[in-house]
């Protein structure tokens, strides 16, 4: 009864606070999460905000052709690639989301289900052994830099990908950065960390450097990662610094204006030296930000071999990323 007098308020009202629905219904506030929460997971409600200004209201339908049944291998492959954080902040996963991206877009679900697993299946044949996409020849294909300072470039996932745009790696890290959320961004963290440690291992590297930011944010992207990565070698101090106006690398529709952006606005303090380092970063842009980090570092003797790996990079070239 609780759940049908819940529901129906939020009809009459549009949307309510929990304190809202406290004071309509007379049931106590742990009551009334347990049953939003409930409803949330039959998809009956949806939330809306984050605490503490947060409300809740009723899901939109959807449609019956989201009513499809899969294998286990394809309801496994959606639930491992496919994420979508709705217009509303509503994160779904797998068939839902997929489904829900098919409303949208106004396209059959089953056949598009194939069509989303058959198109992921072909960018994962990019990935190495060890789960890393290698970006050297994209970077090396790229005829604005002068020289390629980095000895080895690669990334954890494609930002995007045809038809589908962001990947779920690109799309946690979209909002991630956007949101400012460090829930998401300790996710992120969670996903790279055994593939970054088994890579620094492999390629004996003696000290990291985290790209730094060039706008000043409450949450930073990269200095949550930084701690929440928590490395055990040497970290490189690496400092952006701006002119009177800041001009972030994303704001640059050029190459060449990425790289003199990069070129100036980089400071390293760092008097020790290694032989191997690796520079790491959140997307990769243009990818002029990290080589003239490496150009810096090598001018300077501080190395003589750096790479440089980044959460995601792009498939048809380093000048296309600039919404994060």
């Amino acid at each position: 009864m609780s759940k049908i007098e819940i529901l129906r308020i939020l009809e009459e009202k549009g949307e309510s606070t929990v304190s809202e629905l406290t004071d309509f219904t007379l049931l106590s506030r742990q009551m009334v999460h347990r049953i939003l929460n409930d409803l949330a997971s039959e998809n009956k409600v949806e939330k809306l905000g984050k605490a503490p200004k947060t409300y809740y209201r009723l899901a939109k339908s959807q449609p019956r052709q989201n009513l499809i049944e899969l294998n286990h291998d394809a309801e496994d492959f959606l639930k491992k690639y496919f994420l979508l954080i709705t217009e509303t902040g509503q994160r779904l996963e797998g068939l839902t989301a997929l489904s829900h991206w098919c409303n949208r877009q106004k396209l059959p679900v089953a056949k598009t289900v194939d069509e989303f697993i058959a198109t992921r299946k072909k960018y994962l044949k990019y990935f190495d052994p060890y789960g890393l996409i290698n970006g050297m020849s994209k970077l090396e294909g790229t005829k604005a830099f002068e020289k390629i300072y980095l000895d080895a470039m690669y990334y954890f996932d494609f930002y995007a990908i045809e038809q589908f745009g962001k990947t779920r790696l690109g799309t946690l890290l979209h909002h991630a950065k956007q949101g400012q959320n460090k829930k998401l961004i300790l996710e992120i963290v969670e996903i790279i960390r055994e593939p970054l440690h088994n890579f620094i291992g492999r390629e004996k590297i003696e000290a990291v450097g985290f790209i730094p930011p060039t706008i000043q944010r409450n949450i930073q992207f990269m200095k949550v990662m930084e701690k929440g990565l928590n490395l055990p070698l040497p970290h490189l101090s690496l400092k952006k610094i701006s002119g009177e106006f800041v001009v972030p690398q994303k704001a640059l529709s050029k190459i060449e204006d990425r790289i003199s952006n990069a070129q100036v606005s980089l400071m390293i303090n760092e008097r020790k030296s290694y032989s191997r380092i690796l520079l790491i970063d959140d997307a990769l842009g243009s990818g002029a930000t990290i080589n003239e980090t490496a150009g810096k570092l090598k001018f300077k003797s501080i190395a003589k071999w750096i790479a440089g790996i980044a959460v995601t990079g792009s498939y048809k070239g380093f000048e296309v990323i600039q919404e994060v």
